[in-house]
Parts: C-alpha cells; structure tokens; sequence
C-alpha cells in the first residue's frame, strides 16, 4: 500500500506542469470545491489556515480580464527578488527559453517577450483564477503556509484532470485585486492560480521544466 501511494504521489508530480493555453470549457463548480476540500488538509503553522481564496469565473472573470488589460499599477504585497545569480539565474533563464521557444519568440524580440508576459494578465485563456491571500498581521509564516496550500490545490487539481499554473506575476496587482475582490486592506496577495481543461495543442504546453537532482538540492549529514 505505502509503495502504491508513493507511486501516485511521484506519477501526479510528474505529470503536472503550468499549463499557459487552455480550453474554454469550465469546470464543474461540484469539482472545483472537491479541489478546494482537498487543499483544505494543508499543514500550517500552530493550525491558523491562514489562506482565503477567491474563484473567479463568467462574466466576473471577463470583466477582471479586461480591466487588468488596461490597469498600469504595479506594487506587490511581498516584495520581489531584486534580482537573480548563480544556478537561479540559469534556471529561470532557461525555463523563459523554452517558452519562447514553444511560442516563437526569438532572442531579441523584447515586444513578443512584452506580449507573452502580460499573457499572465490574461490567465492564459483559462475560464478560472483562483487568487490566495493571507493576513497581513500574520507575516512571512501565512505567505509560507499559502505556498503549502498551493502545492495542495495543485495536486488536488492535477488529480482530477484539471490543469494549473501558479502566478506570482498577478501578485504585482495587490491594490488592483483587493480592491476588485472586495478583500480588506489588511489581507495581502500571494499569488494567482489560472485553472482549467489544458489545450494540449497550444505550443506553451509542449515543453517542460527541467528540475534539479537531489544531490543538488540536498545534504546528507550524519
């Protein structure tokens, strides 16, 4: 039993990957809250579950889509790396590569890079954005936990056919979002999750990350 969980767990992680083209079709509501249940068992610190997630959908999502189409504020909650080095560098590198790769963007084109970016404020065409916020009050700990229950949705979504792409980039909306979502000022974004059916013959879902070995990550000491 243990080795047959392992293997369903391993087989999720590897199947799942930030979806950037999706079809239309939404999901069931029925499922998207059997997601949601199942995210519901993340751990977090002395058990205050400190993520609020707001489903957007229809008409609502349309509307959030046009408008952030047009908004020129940027400003997140948790501030931003100022900037890469190292492996990190060569892997975020890397990774932007091969999507604009997949999509035809050629090094250089800084207008097609600029188009492929703001797809995020697109959410890639999905008919879903779950958008995860924390309580201020609570700091870096609640945004620690949010990421936690990320990985659970994730999952959670992947187990059921649907597919996911988590965005920090729609964290540069706090003000735009909290504002939209009717959230309090005391409630901080963490990030976007765009979800649905994948298109799997949109060119952004023909290529996939490629991840570090675990004696790259990781020491053994005894």
């Amino acid at each position: 039993m243990v080795d047959a969980d392992a293997e369903v767990l391993d087989r999720l992680l590897a199947a799942r990957f930030s979806c950037r083209g999706f079809r239309p079709d939404e999901i069931p509501e029925d499922d998207i809250r059997a997601v949601l249940r199942s995210a519901s068992r993340t751990p977090s610190w002395c058990n205050v579950q400190p993520w609020h997630v707001d489903i957007v959908s229809g008409d609502a999502l349309e509307r959030l889509r046009r408008d952030l189409a047009v908004d020129a504020s940027l400003g997140s909650d948790y501030p931003f790396p100022p900037g890469y080095e190292g492996v990190h560098a060569e892997r975020r590198r890397e990774v932007g590569w091969q999507l604009y790769e997949a999509v035809g963007v050629e090094k250089g084109d800084r207008e097609a890079s600029m188009r492929e970016m703001l797809r995020n404020f697109e959410f890639f065409d999905a008919p879903h954005v779950a958008v995860v916020s924390a309580p201020a009050p609570l700091g870096v700990y609640a945004a620690i936990d949010c990421g936690l229950f990320v990985q659970s949705f994730l999952l959670a979504a992947q187990a059921r056919g649907i597919a996911t792409v988590a965005q920090a980039a729609l964290a540069q909306k706090s003000d735009f979002l909290r504002e939209r979502l009717n959230l309090p000022q005391d409630r901080s974004i963490v990030c976007g999750i765009s979800f649905g059916y994948a298109d799997p013959d949109h060119p952004a879902n023909s290529f996939r990350a490629g991840r570090a070995q675990v004696h790259e990550l990781a020491r053994f000491h005894r």
